[in-house]
């Protein structure tokens, strides 16, 4: 598996992504490109306009052209690959396509992106059925939307835009925000264990469903601990900070502490903010936190293994 995909997903529906426009959708949802999860199929299932698809398909074109479907990333930022995925479509993929990224600031309309100026990301690259294709980016720049192109019809079942966050955070300025939200540019950048589910949960929006929608770890057999670092939004001092152990009943950590850093590798200053607490299972856990120190990482430390549904830190950028 290439690296990027272990980056967030920013086009995806659970991070505020939009499809915003389509040319065709005939047989199957634009929506369903960037929806949560492996796509579905049960075999001989027919609706009104054919075998029901868990994907976006187009009709069969019989004029010059091709389609195409324009998405809203959930989060701004770099993008470093994209999966196309045709899961289930075997006798109608697109035999071919390729994805253009564009910068469009404020909430533009489907007609605004259309006219916007593309940059192609991603060449025109042969696809096949059924199948999931991995496709690096090496493109440095910040994009808020991309658009898929498939020549010259066909239906794709997932769409994935993996990257690192870059959202405009001069709205948050003078406000207080969570440094270590993905949606406001936080990432996951080190773990100990990620067995059950990815580290870079445990930083999404909203609360978690289940427990794979958290970060959870093997059983541990020796005397260590699991952990993760946060690279923060910005450097800055927080204020609160959020454990969450919703949903994880007979899994949840016996106990927690949190350490800040200024900087990276070993050179990076370390400040105690949180020491080793008792967490209780399935349980939104609220601590006040008394420091004076700019940061720009967390390192938090579970004891000794389990899972964590959220991590919020509350504070302001310096």
């Amino acid at each position: 598996m290439p690296r990027f995909t272990s980056l967030p997903d920013l086009a995806l529906r659970t991070l505020g992504g939009s499809v915003v426009g389509a040319s065709d959708e005939s047989f199957a949802e634009k929506e369903s490109l960037i929806r949560p999860g492996r796509p579905g199929f049960q075999a001989e299932t027919f609706g009104n306009k054919g075998q029901v698809y868990d994907g976006w398909e187009t009709r069969r074109r019989r004029e010059p052209g091709h389609d195409w479907a324009l998405v809203r990333l959930g989060i701004p930022g770099v993008i470093r690959g994209v999966v196309i995925n045709t899961a289930w479509f075997k006798g109608n993929y697109p035999p071919h396509a390729s994805v253009e990224a564009a910068a469009v600031d404020g909430y533009p309309s489907p007609a605004e992106l259309l006219a916007a100026e593309w940059v192609e990301i991603v060449p025109r690259s042969e696809l096949k059925g059924d199948a999931e294709h991995h496709l690096a980016v090496t493109d440095e720049s910040r994009y808020t939307h991309v658009r898929l192109n498939i020549f010259p019809d066909g239906g794709v079942a997932r769409l994935r835009v993996h990257g690192e966050p870059r959202p405009d955070l001069s709205v948050h300025e003078g406000l207080s925000l969570d440094l270590a939200a993905l949606q406001n540019g936080a990432l996951v950048t080190a773990c100990s264990n990620e067995f059950y589910s990815a580290p870079n949960n445990v930083i999404f929006p909203g609360l978690a469903r289940h427990q794979a929608e958290g970060w959870e770890t093997a059983r541990r057999r020796d005397e260590g601990n699991d952990w993760l670092v946060i690279r923060l939004v910005g450097r800055g001092l927080i204020r609160l900070a959020e454990i969450d152990t919703t949903n994880l009943l007979f899994n949840a950590p016996g106990w927690v502490s949190l350490t800040g850093l200024d900087g990276e590798g070993g050179s990076a200053r370390r400040v105690d903010l949180l020491p080793r607490t008792r967490l209780q299972p399935d349980t939104a856990h609220r601590f006040r936190l008394d420091h004076t120190d700019p940061l720009t990482h967390v390192r938090v430390d579970i004891y000794p293994d389990g899972g964590l549904a959220r991590v919020r830190l509350h504070g302001h950028l310096t």
